[in-house]
């Protein structure tokens, strides 16, 4: 059984789901709504007690002013209140692209509510030797948006990521020949107020490595060819520890829950 649930919290209303029982599990994305996050918590309901959100301007959680840019630390403060009104002290968290870079500023702002980390492929591109290239990669990608339209830059987006093969699910916009009204906002919501704040976020290995939180940095199998790969390996030798090896790829979560779901039990259990 799900429940449903909004969260009023300075700026925003933030829409998210709870089922299961047991310790508390969080499935977080961004932009990637609780939607996406629907099919694995169903296969985890039965041993934790799994809270999906949308991230505050996605979806369900909208905004009181629309221009308001979405960054990493206010989606990290988003994930604190919703544990403090399901009253839960600390939890598990499952963050995956931008959800990722969610959980990394959620265990250095509040290191104390989060019990293990798992970072699913962080586009922490600020950490790359390339940073610059890669900084104005995204730039150009942001005004393709402003200039040409959620289409053309979305096209770039995935292009400049890796992710424009056609094999890969899991991306900021579910595949679909006819996008709904929901799809298109949501995708202009992440390119032109998201893209930037997520990508050029830097993490903080010092207050990573201090903190009491475990963080595991997980890859895809198949997801050598991402920018993802590349950051995701490079933070983890920051951190000093091995990447762990997820089936599929930046949306392996999507692409067999159940699998996915077994590797992330013993991630936790770790």
């Amino acid at each position: 059984m799900v429940s449903t649930h909004t969260l009023d919290v300075p700026g925003a209303h933030l829409y998210y789901e709870v089922r299961g029982s047991g310790p508390v599990l969080v499935l977080t994305g961004a932009p990637m709504g609780a939607t996406h996050f629907a099919p694995l918590a169903d296969v985890l309901a039965d041993e934790y007690t799994v809270v999906t959100n949308d991230p505050r301007g996605i979806s369900g959680s909208t905004l009181d002013d629309p221009a308001q840019d979405s960054t990493p630390e206010l989606r990290a403060d988003d994930i604190a209140a919703i544990l403090d009104a399901i009253g839960a002290d600390s939890a598990h968290v499952f963050g995956s692209s931008g959800g990722a870079v969610t959980g990394l500023a959620l265990v250095a702002r509040h290191p104390a509510r989060v019990r293990t980390l798992v970072a699913h492929e962080p586009p922490v591109l600020a950490l790359l030797p390339d940073a610059a290239e890669q900084r104005a990669e995204m730039d150009d990608i942001v005004e393709t948006f402003h200039r040409d339209g959620p289409g053309p830059a979305f096209a770039r987006f995935m292009a400049v990521s890796g992710m424009d093969t056609g094999d890969d699910e899991g991306a900021p916009t579910p595949p679909s020949e006819e996008p709904s009204a929901q799809d298109m906002a949501d995708a202009a919501r992440f390119l032109g107020h998201e893209l930037r704040g997520t990508a050029g976020y830097v993490p903080d290995t010092d207050a990573l490595t201090a903190a009491p939180s475990r963080v595991v940095i997980g890859i895809g199998v198949t997801s050598g060819g991402l920018i993802t790969y590349r950051t995701s390996t490079e933070l983890a030798a920051r951190l000093g520890v091995h990447p762990a090896e997820f089936p599929g790829g930046h949306g392996g979560f999507v692409e067999a829950p159940g699998e996915f779901a077994e590797t992330l039990r013993k991630m936790l259990a770790g």
